[in-house]
């Protein structure tokens, strides 16, 4: 634990203010893009596959993006925090490949990270579905029932502040290459904002098929957005279907 006294608070506040730079970049660009293919161009343009009749207002748009850039800044605590770790030593992070070893243990690591993500969210975000925390911490959220692209971070403080901390931990115990972290980020955003689209993406040969039999699509998710008991996962349907929540592709509603 020597390099958290090598850290100073001068060089954490500028990681920090910088991180939420391009959080907030990252976030703008690729929900951006993505509303504007799915929601800015006429329906006949767009290849892809409408989940609800309702189009969103701009009230719910720009209450998505007030949440998702009030959720960035919390996001990019523990961020700075895993930097300027790594940058000591501090980390389980690293940068050199010595061998096939390493190299296949890319995907394992990222598998994994993704496994531990998947399970904790699933298990919080059920958590915060007891009517003695919803309205205090997930509400919020679900002002979106018929979501748009800019809700992929769109979080109450206090459900930011539970969902911020896994992954930023792990890097200090599991071992994972650089470029997996990059490529883990890129990822999750991308599947938080296309999951939360108003509109499914992927043919339905694969969210039909066995692809979507066990990962989650916007289809999926899109219904837990009326039907608050079921499909609680994030990237695959292992628990919701070990718990019996999953409830498919249900029938989304247009209330």
């Amino acid at each position: 634990m020597n390099w958290v006294s090598e850290i100073s608070p001068g060089e954490l506040a500028f990681t920090y203010s910088a991180l939420t730079a391009i959080i907030w970049a990252r976030y703008f660009a690729v929900a951006g893009l993505f509303y504007w293919l799915l929601w800015g161009r006429p329906e006949e343009k767009v290849r892809a596959t409408k989940l609800s009749p309702v189009r969103p207002t701009r009230k719910i748009v720009s209450f998505e993006i007030q949440m998702s850039l009030l959720s960035s800044l919390i996001y990019a605590a523990p961020g700075a925090i895993v930097i300027e770790a790594f940058k000591h030593g501090g980390t389980a992070i690293y940068t050199e490949m010595n061998g096939i070893g390493d190299w296949l243990w890319i995907p394992v690591s990222a598998f994994i990270y993704l496994a531990i993500h998947d399970a904790y969210f699933y298990w919080s975000h059920r958590a915060m579905h007891h009517p003695k925390l919803f309205r205090a911490m997930h509400l919020a959220h679900h002002r979106s029932r018929h979501p748009t692209p800019w809700a992929g971070f769109s979080f109450h403080p206090w459900e930011s502040l539970i969902s911020a901390w896994p992954l930023p931990l792990a890097t200090f115990f599991i071992p994972i290459h650089v470029g997996t972290v990059f490529f883990l980020l890129i990822f999750m955003t991308v599947v938080s904002i296309t999951n939360h689209a108003g509109w499914e993406i992927l043919p339905r040969r694969m969210t039909h098929g066995t692809f979507g039999r066990h990962v989650i699509s916007a289809t999926h998710h899109d219904v837990h957005h009326t039907d608050y008991s079921a499909n609680y996962g994030l990237y695959f349907r292992f628990w919701d279907k070990l718990m019996k929540t999953d409830k498919g592709f249900g029938k989304r509603t247009a209330t």
